[in-house]
């Protein structure tokens, strides 16, 4: 269980991890290490929206980046290589989300629309909401064009997660994804951000950038399983 990554601030009565390129985001395998069933599994269909789909009783994949659930025995995901993954726990209401937020996703807000989701529709309350952003690429490696820069500040608003070296701009997504989380009234103790830059790591994370194009993915879930899975 060792090959997962599970965020401490997410611990306790629910099922939260993130994969690196073993076991990556094969289904089946993740489904064996836990004593689950594939079907118990649900990633959506991701195509860097800012989409949101609800899962409930259908288990139907579909176009979306972010999946907010309040079902229990699932485990709800996104996959990822370079982008943010973050996953979402709202503790009082119960209710999960998993998130994919690349430069189009973050610049869209995806986050925060996803917050605004669990506390509308389930009534949930930002300061009961604990959130864990796991590896991804971040600002010492991630270098855009002014365009993207300026897309990803119009969603954050100001703040230091974007610097310029020789006229290229350096984007830390993991940060700008916690200042978007702060903003939407989650305290920062209940931000976990990983320490880890998927372009520094190639041989324990997919990065797209690193590979420059094909590549595979690494995942994110959470869930509330008949137990909780820890390391060992």
């Amino acid at each position: 269980m060792n090959r997962l990554i599970f965020p401490e601030i997410l611990r306790g009565n629910v099922t939260a991890f993130f994969t690196g390129k073993d076991p990556g985001a094969a289904v089946g395998e993740i489904a064996a290490m836990l004593g689950i069933q594939k079907g118990s599994i649900y990633l959506p269909i991701q195509r860097h929206t800012d989409k949101i789909v609800v899962l409930e009783a259908s288990r139907e994949p579909k176009i979306a980046d972010a999946v907010i659930t309040r079902e229990k025995g699932i485990l709800i995901g996104v996959q990822v290589a370079d982008c943010v993954p973050i996953l979402i726990w709202e503790k009082e209401k119960g209710v999960f989300a998993a998130v994919h937020a690349g430069w189009r996703g973050t610049a869209a807000r995806i986050l925060i629309k996803t917050v605004s989701g669990i506390t509308e529709r389930f009534a949930g309350r930002p300061e009961n909401v604990l959130i864990a952003i796991g590896p991804s690429i971040k600002g010492c490696c991630y270098a855009v064009d002014h365009e993207v820069a300026e897309a990803v500040r119009k969603g954050t608003g100001g703040g230091d997660y974007c610097s310029e070296k020789g006229g290229e701009y350096f984007l830390d997504l993991p940060h700008a994804n916690s200042l978007q989380a702060m903003s939407a009234g989650i305290p920062r103790a209940n931000i976990w951000v990983s320490d880890e830059c998927t372009f520094c790591n190639p041989g324990r994370f997919y990065s797209y950038r690193y590979s420059k194009g094909s590549t595979g993915r690494q995942a994110a879930f959470i869930g509330r399983l008949d137990r909780e899975f820890l390391p060992r």
